[in-house]
């Protein structure tokens, strides 16, 4: 098993345990800065990445917001996978303009004009979730924007992580699609994958009884605040290497 691939699960788990996102938004820049292709990293975390949704979804599913979800299917999802189709081969690096943009989500409670203008740009919902669509496509880090999108809501904790885990699933699923269609195939054997996904099932449920029921839903907005800083200057910092 893959010593590098598996501190870098170990990492990404606990935030998607968390946040709904994590496994592919850090794991796979993570898994590119040590030397592995795009559509590599893609097949390893991609699975994971949709068991742990699915582990979320199951649990509140209740809660799920079915309104976005439907337009994440409809506006979102299809572009993901013509755009992930189309620069499979095609290396382009936007991280500095989503870590900028993800810095100035979390700044929206420090500054009114910066709240009314995010407002103004969610208020044409479609557009964004087209380009969130194209954006996940292209480089993995649409639940970057999805996150955003979803943190502007000021749902209860349960709401905001359930409605993040089934569209991040999605996103996943029509990417994996995309690779079965393309004809991609890792060389990781399928042993070290069910082991992989096995270690990030135990590290979930770890963090959902041992961290994530013990934080309310206060200290869950300011976590995602600062979740949301903290991705964007990572991206920042990453676009500039």
């Amino acid at each position: 098993m893959p010593i590098d691939i598996l501190a870098t699960l170990v990492i990404t788990t606990i935030i998607q345990s968390l946040f709904g996102v994590g496994i592919l938004l850090f794991g796979t820049p993570l898994l590119l800065l040590l030397g592995y292709e795009f559509s590599y990293a893609l097949s390893v975390l991609l699975p994971i990445s949709i068991a742990i949704n699915l582990l979320q979804v199951i649990k509140h599913y209740q809660y799920i917001d079915l309104r976005l979800y439907k337009n994440i299917l409809l506006y979102c999802a299809p572009f993901i996978a013509l755009f992930l189709f189309i620069i499979t081969n095609i290396p382009i690096n936007i991280s500095l303009i989503i870590g900028l943009f993800l810095i100035f989500v979390a700044l929206k409670d420090t500054s009114p004009r910066i709240e009314s203008t995010l407002t103004a740009m969610i208020k044409y919902e479609k557009t964004y979730l087209i380009m969130m669509g194209i954006v996940h496509g292209i480089t993995n880090l649409g639940g970057s924007l999805l996150t955003a999108l979803i943190h502007e809501q000021h749902q209860a904790k349960n709401n905001t992580r359930v409605t993040i885990a089934i569209c991040y699933a999605t996103f996943a699923a029509f990417q994996l699609l995309t690779l079965f269609i393309i004809g991609y195939e890792s060389d990781m054997a399928y042993t070290e994958k069910m082991m992989l996904l096995q270690f990030s099932v135990v590290i979930f449920l770890l963090t959902e009884e041992g961290l994530y029921a013990r934080i309310n839903n206060q200290k869950y907005q300011q976590l995602f605040t600062f979740f949301l800083a903290s991705s964007g200057i990572l991206l920042v910092l990453k676009s500039l290497n």
